[in-house]
């Protein structure tokens, strides 16, 4: 069993290609034998190409795990029926199939490879101890986001979380996982403490404004609430968001602040692919839109047509769509082009995460008045004088779901961490939600059936 997994390891953790060239992908036998400054910095940006790879893509993180939310549809069902068939029906996900049930595996744990072998790279070569803690910061945080990747499709099923060997631990349940991903982020704060005025290497421009080890914290406290909440851990949610960079200023609201992945059409770069003429918006988010919210004028647009022109219809950008007896005739409008950038955290999810811990340590004028702020100036719609401890989860819920659709899943996750499954829209009595994705079948096959998550 040991000779076995480490063979899948070393396949699925090799710090393979990225294809976006050598600038950004030194080789590991570079980094491992005897590494450069420049490739230990170039090595460091390409974290962040790892990290975009399958996030922006029509059948990437965004795009299916909205589609386990309810956030759209895609109907390009021609070339594959399992956008339908598996993601929204069937007695659960195929873990035997890469781009679906088997999915957000195998790239997490390739940058998290990458991320290992650029720690110790930046061990071997000479460069100010300012310099190696700022990398270290950076990589943990990398790291961090990987793993949450994981924890977020896997759930209850669980990770691995010892990877830095040729052979992986064992398969670790949920808190443990959530726990490795908080002590990650701690010792980026730490590390980035020590670090000087700059990073040695220059972040790409959705960094902007986190783009020097001090500013860079705030994105790390930003995430380490978010993982925070995941825990239950209120108090050090609020804690982490005391570090972050959350504002809640009337007079500059600044929701869109924040740490976005770039994106781009050029030779070796990354296209965002959210655009993607099959993707729709689902018409729940018209339909149960509160009158007059803001944010579904500014995120979505009706097209033409009429949704009972025949399957197909969807490769027409400007059309209504349907496929397997769906309909939509909404689409978004967040990321109109390939260079488009997506958020990874922004202001406007810090104040929802605090509005949340609160609601979870019963403080419920304190969380009102974050989600009134957010009504107010996301969704300028009236604050609400009603809310109380009996409904205020409803109301976080409904202003997450419309702040941050389309961004990274939080609808599916939602519904989860709240077990509230049976809120999510579903069109017929044959749809189901699943649950949280399956360990892949080659993990499986690997550990002989030995999966079950050890605390």
């Amino acid at each position: 069993m040991k000779t076995r997994l480490s063979f899948v390891f070393a396949v699925v953790l090799c710090g393979c290609s990225l294809d976006v060239g050598d600038l950004n992908n030194p080789s590991t036998e570079e980094l491992t034998g005897e590494p450069t400054v420049a490739s230990v910095k170039a090595a460091a940006v390409g974290l962040i190409v790892g990290h975009r790879l399958d996030r922006g893509t029509y059948n990437g993180y965004v795009a299916m795990l909205g589609l386990l939310g309810r956030e759209v549809y895609n109907f390009d069902v021609a070339s594959d029926p399992r956008f339908v068939a598996e993601m929204l029906k069937g007695a659960g996900l195929d873990s035997g199939s890469p781009r679906f049930g088997g999915n957000f595996w195998v790239q997490p744990y390739r940058n998290i490879r990458n991320a290992n072998t650029l720690l110790g790279a930046t061990d071997k070569v000479q460069l100010p101890e300012a310099d190696r803690q700022a990398l270290r910061g950076f990589a943990h945080t990398m790291m961090a986001l990987d793993f949450e990747v994981l924890v977020d499709t896997r759930d209850t099923n669980g990770a691995a979380i010892d990877v830095a060997g040729d052979t992986p631990g064992p398969i670790r349940c949920k808190g443990a996982v959530l726990t490795h991903i908080a002590d990650l982020l701690d010792d980026a704060d730490a590390e980035l403490a020590g670090a000087g005025d700059a990073f040695p290497f220059d972040l790409p421009p959705g960094f902007a404004g986190f783009d020097t080890p001090a500013t860079f914290r705030a994105f790390n406290r930003g995430v380490a609430a978010r993982i925070a909440i995941a825990r239950g851990e209120h108090n050090a949610a609020l804690s982490a968001l005391g570090a972050s960079f959350l504002s809640a200023d009337p007079a500059d609201p600044a929701l869109d602040r924040g740490v976005w992945l770039d994106f781009g059409a050029g030779a070796g770069d990354t296209p965002n692919t959210l655009s993607n003429p099959n993707l729709y918006a689902h018409p729940s988010l018209v339909e149960q839109a509160e009158e007059g919210d803001a944010r579904v004028a500014r995120k979505i647009r009706e097209v033409a047509g009429d949704e009972s022109d025949p399957e197909g219809s969807a490769e027409d950008t400007d059309r209504a769509g349907n496929a397997a007896q769906l309909t939509s005739r909404y689409k978004f409008t967040m990321y109109p082009s390939p260079s488009a950038p997506l958020p990874l955290l922004r202001n406007e999810e810090l104040i929802l995460l605090r509005a949340e811990a609160n609601v979870g340590l019963g403080r419920i004028d304190e969380a009102a008045a974050d989600l009134n702020f957010i009504r107010e100036h996301s969704g300028a719609l009236p604050p609400r004088e009603d809310l109380t401890a009996e409904n205020i989860v409803d109301e976080l819920l409904r202003q997450r779901r419309y702040s941050l659709v389309f961004e990274g899943g939080h609808s599916w996750i939602d519904a989860r961490r709240f077990d509230r499954f049976d809120t999510l829209p579903l069109a017929n009595d044959s749809h189901v939600v699943h649950p949280r994705y399956p360990l892949p079948v080659a993990e499986v096959d690997a550990r002989e059936g030995n999966i079950t998550c050890v605390e």
